[in-house]
């Protein structure tokens, strides 16, 4: 705040961290897992996130087409990008993850009704990809987490809307989060307070660039094969589970990146579980959903797993509108993928840790 100006970063390595930002204190892991970081204005990108998601939400639901949110909610999750990021940067940035997010949008609505290891397999080479092109833009959530989960979610319906719908709904929706974004400078979002300015380009080898990208691969692949052997519905999300640690910085960021994944899933399934014990209409669901966003914001740069007590819930009822399912299935899948994807992503993580930076 004030006078000073924005405080500068170093350049960060591959692969960077996609929702804690700074360095970790010198504490034990355990501290860590209840410490809370201190705030750094969370709250002007958590309402302009929980708005920009808010917005083609209830547009929908106005229009009597309730089914239709969730290529919105994925479209809008543009605005998680670029957070504490200068106007020009996140302006840049968000279009960009805007591009992938719909294309993903579209090729998991063109998948959906197709056999599970089709769209297993397109999701995680979607994952790898994913994970090259936001390094080589240096796209902040690192990572490709969300791309697994519009791709994976969009594709395991039985039925989507016609691609051209979807994409569009998604574009619409990732258009307004840009917006809102460019728009966010006036509130004083990325112009006082924590200012983290980025490269437009990550300068890395090509090779290190795809072996960053053969990880996803690897982790996602081997976490979706496990998951449909388990017999439980939803095996993407063990892919989103195994993809969320390898985004993390370092050896030591990437375990506890998993441990907080687990152990913040497990609870959030317990809040999810108390919001699906009560008969839900639409727009309760949707009012839900924005809530959830803002405090899943508000906290994820300050704690991953308390943040992971409002992601859960919120990753389980954004669905629930395209492809209702009975509650106590939809709470039992996430809680197992989660740690069959958290453990297979720690496997790989183990396994090459000799072969990747930090």
């Amino acid at each position: 705040m004030g006078g000073a100006p924005p405080p500068r970063t170093p350049r960060p390595r591959l692969p960077t961290g996609p929702d804690q930002e700074g360095g970790r204190p010198s504490v034990s892991p355990l501290r860590r897992l209840f410490a809370l970081h201190p705030a750094r204005q969370d709250h002007l990108p958590a309402a302009r996130i929980a708005v920009s998601v808010a917005v083609p939400l209830v547009l929908l639901l106005a229009a009597g087409r309730p089914d239709l949110t969730i290529y919105a909610a994925f479209g809008a999750f543009t605005s998680i990008y670029a957070r504490h990021e200068p106007p020009r940067d996140r302006l840049r940035h968000q279009a960009q993850a805007g591009l992938l997010l719909t294309l993903c949008v579209a090729l998991g609505a063109a998948l959906a009704g197709a056999p599970e290891a089709v769209v297993l397999a397109v999701t995680a080479v979607v994952a790898a990809l994913g994970a090259v092109a936001a390094a080589h833009w240096a796209l902040r959530p690192a990572g490709s987490v969300f791309l697994i989960f519009a791709v994976g979610a969009i594709g395991s319906l039985g039925q989507a809307a016609p691609v051209g719908t979807a994409a569009a709904l998604a574009a619409a929706s990732a258009a307004f989060s840009v917006a809102l974004g460019a728009a966010s400078r006036w509130a004083g979002e990325g112009v006082t307070g924590p200012v983290a300015a980025v490269p437009a380009h990550r300068e890395a080898d090509p090779r290190q660039l795809w072996a960053h990208g053969g990880r996803f691969l690897a982790a996602t692949a081997a976490a979706g094969a496990l998951g449909a052997a388990s017999g439980l519905s939803h095996s993407y999300w063990a892919m989103v589970a195994a993809a969320a640690p390898i985004a993390a910085p370092d050896l030591g960021a990437r375990v506890e990146r998993a441990v907080h994944r687990v152990v913040g899933t497990l609870g959030g399934v317990g809040v999810a579980a108390a919001l699906l014990s009560v008969p839900l209409q639409p727009w309760h669901t949707v009012a839900l959903v924005v809530v959830l966003q803002f405090l899943a914001e508000l906290f994820v740069g300050r704690n991953y797993a308390v943040a992971l007590l409002f992601i859960t819930p919120l990753a389980l009822l954004m669905t629930q509108p395209a492809a209702p399912a009975a509650a106590g299935d939809l709470l039992q899948a996430r809680a197992v993928e989660t740690v069959i994807g958290a453990l297979t992503g720690l496997a790989v993580v183990w396994l090459t840790r000799g072969r990747a930076r930090g």
